[in-house]
């Protein structure tokens, strides 16, 4: 009698631990399935929530939290943009990865001693945005390849420029933001000493707190070591509600300490 009841017992064990097993499996599978371009991008909440578990770092912040006093023309949450047309709705801010808005931080906090703050064009873009935009320009000196997935997707580039503290306005550049023309270059020098002085302290700051600048957009800059950084494509109502609910841990943990 005792031996049928663990028998028993034993099939009922190895049962559910064969289903736990599989129903593991399948969703892993679930979130290593390559997209249309064979790229793996983090489309849901569950996959992201792993990603940040396993390196905190990777963690999408929100700018104005971050980053007091910094100036938002978010394009693309507008129709002033090359597309002439809204890309995100009600979108108030912006995300990036916190090891990015971190060296923010930093560069933020040196040019304030210049009277100068920093102006936000654009940072996280979901994967499908990029899609969009590459439709109108396939050309991956001004616009990311899809097929290939931009900083922005993986929320370690930011377009930017500097403003004027006391004044407010922004320091010339020579050229607007996604000017796709020769004159936009890094290395285009056929422009007024102020404006070359104006794009050198902007690249010198940003790179020396680790990031990376693009030959073709003076306005963007990036992290290195991209592949380390899982493209998104999660929107920004997700990114919203995440971040309320990590802010919220937060609290609850200092609260405890």
């Amino acid at each position: 009698m005792i031996i049928r009841k663990l028998n028993s017992m034993f099939r009922i064990l190895l049962f559910f631990s064969i289903n736990y097993f599989w129903i593991n499996i399948h969703a892993s599978a679930q979130l290593n399935v390559a997209n249309k371009y064979g790229l793996y991008i983090i489309n849901d909440i569950n996959s992201y929530e792993k990603s940040i578990a396993a390196d905190t770092n990777k963690r999408m912040v929100n700018i104005l939290n971050c980053l007091p006093g910094i100036i938002l023309d978010l394009r693309y949450a507008t129709s002033n943009n090359f597309m002439n047309q809204k890309l995100y709705s009600r979108v108030h801010t912006t995300y990036l990865r916190a090891i990015v808005a971190n060296a923010l931080q930093k560069v933020s906090a040196e040019l304030k001693n210049e009277n100068i703050t920093l102006k936000i064009f654009d940072a996280y873009r979901p994967h499908s945005i990029t899609e969009k935009m590459w439709k109108i320009v396939k050309d991956d000196r001004y616009a990311a390849d899809p097929a290939k997935g931009s900083g922005h997707n993986r929320g370690i580039a930011v377009d930017l420029t500097l403003v004027d503290m006391i004044t407010k306005n922004e320091l010339s550049m020579g050229t607007g933001f996604d000017n796709f023309s020769d004159t936009a270059h890094i290395d285009f020098t056929a422009l007024p000493s102020r404006v070359l002085h104006n794009r050198n302290l902007l690249k010198s700051v940003m790179e020396k707190y680790g990031f990376i600048s693009l030959d073709t957009e003076w306005w963007h800059f990036s992290l290195p070591d991209a592949a380390g950084y899982e493209l998104l494509d999660l929107s920004f109502d997700d990114l919203k509600r995440i971040d309320r609910m990590y802010n919220k841990n937060d609290r609850t943990r200092k609260k405890r300490t």
